[in-house]
């Protein structure tokens, strides 16, 4: 757990460094392209490189660290030996599997979950980057929330999880070709990220008293048709089918925090979130996952659908605390996020050992001993 604390603790302090413009600034916020390299360029790269190098290692020297690890190196196992029959994976996952494996000369899970973890990594800190208001900010909510080290677990959602938020621009943009390519290529590797293209296009809708009330008429439906939304899962998953998978939850935690960040927001509504076409949609996402986590926790990947809109909390917290005109408000709330994500990450770490998680202990292959293949499969 230490451990942990000091990498969060250490890349937390260099991300304070890094000062940006967003891609979404408009005229009035767009530095002018200088000729060369400038001091602030060369300092903010030299930060995010040590963030990265620093991130990617602890992600790709692990071993055995996440709950679906074993698992994935017995899926990475079966693809080698061409028993495609037995593997749930998507088709983007196998193909890179394959490749890798190829040219390995052999079996490497730990070089396939060494790409996943560059490529998560790499888009997480990019999107950051180019779109918060603070990558400070963002960057240490990214850490506080548990979402770095939830890496070590489920890596093709992440992956998929990673590719969403980097292509949240495109939306904003009306880029919808750029984000519909970002969304086929993170459902090659998670199916499960289709769902953004009708969750991200509702939440760019200005919306109007008539839709709310449709939208929550059609949330009815999730109480008294349970037994078609499961169906509707099994068929998208067969695999979870008569498995662990299949048990829904209410997870607190995820209810807490949206509903935290939704009045967060309502008190800085007009100044924040109404005339901004970035923040509204935030906004939504926000309250999008809220709705989600409170009417469909009979659903066992309602946490992950979730995710693709409460992930936007870590640019929206930010981008709402830069309107805060009043220092002594803009300071308050900033002690009161600090402190409440730091104690969301207490409570993060305190669980991260437990079945479902498992990202505790830390272990690497240069100390310990390699997964065993569970498969009979040659």
């Amino acid at each position: 757990m230490m451990l942990y604390v000091l990498i969060a603790a250490g890349t937390v302090g260099l991300a304070a460094f890094v000062r940006t413009v967003p891609e979404w600034a408009g005229s009035n916020g767009t530095a002018v392209p200088e000729r060369g390299i400038s001091r602030r360029q060369a300092w903010n790269a030299l930060c995010l490189c040590t963030i990265f190098l620093v991130l990617f290692a602890v992600s790709a020297c692990r071993l055995n660290v996440g709950n679906d690890y074993a698992k994935y190196v017995e899926f990475m196992h079966l693809i080698a030996c061409d028993a495609y029959s037995y593997v749930p994976t998507e088709a983007g996952f196998n193909l890179l599997v394959a490749v890798l494996y190829r040219l390995a000369g052999g079996e490497n899970f730990l070089l396939v979950f060494a790409v996943f973890a560059f490529f998560t990594l790499a888009l997480f800190l990019l999107a950051l980057y180019g779109q918060s208001d603070s990558f400070g900010w963002s960057f240490f909510l990214f850490m506080a929330f548990g979402f770095y080290f939830s890496t070590f677990n489920t890596v093709r959602y992440y992956l998929a999880l990673a590719l969403a938020l980097y292509a949240v621009k495109y939306v904003l943009k009306g880029e919808w070709g750029k984000f519909l390519f970002f969304v086929l290529l993170g459902s090659a590797f998670h199916k499960s990220m289709l769902v953004v293209i009708p969750l991200y296009f509702l939440a760019t809708l200005a919306w109007k008293k008539w839709q709310f009330v449709l939208m929550a008429l059609f949330c009815t439906t999730f109480f008294y048709m349970q037994d078609f939304y499961l169906k509707a899962v099994v068929f998208l998953y067969p695999s979870y089918e008569d498995t662990e998978y299949l048990e829904g939850g209410i997870s607190w935690f995820n209810i807490l925090r949206c509903a935290g960040v939704l009045v967060f927001s309502l008190l800085y509504y007009k100044q924040a979130v109404a005339g901004s076409k970035r923040n509204r949609f935030y906004f939504f996402c926000n309250l999008g996952a809220l709705v989600l986590y409170t009417c469909c926790s009979f659903l066992p990947i309602i946490t992950r659908i979730g995710y693709y809109l409460n992930m936007t909390q870590i640019l929206f917290i930010p981008a709402v605390l830069a309107k805060i005109g009043d220092r002594r408000q803009k300071r308050f709330w900033s002690v009161a996020v600090a402190l409440a994500a730091s104690g969301y990450f207490v409570l993060y770490l305190m669980r991260a050992g437990n079945d479902g998680i498992r990202v505790l202990p830390y272990q690497t292959f240069m100390f310990h001993d390699m997964v065993p293949i569970l498969s009979d499969v040659n």
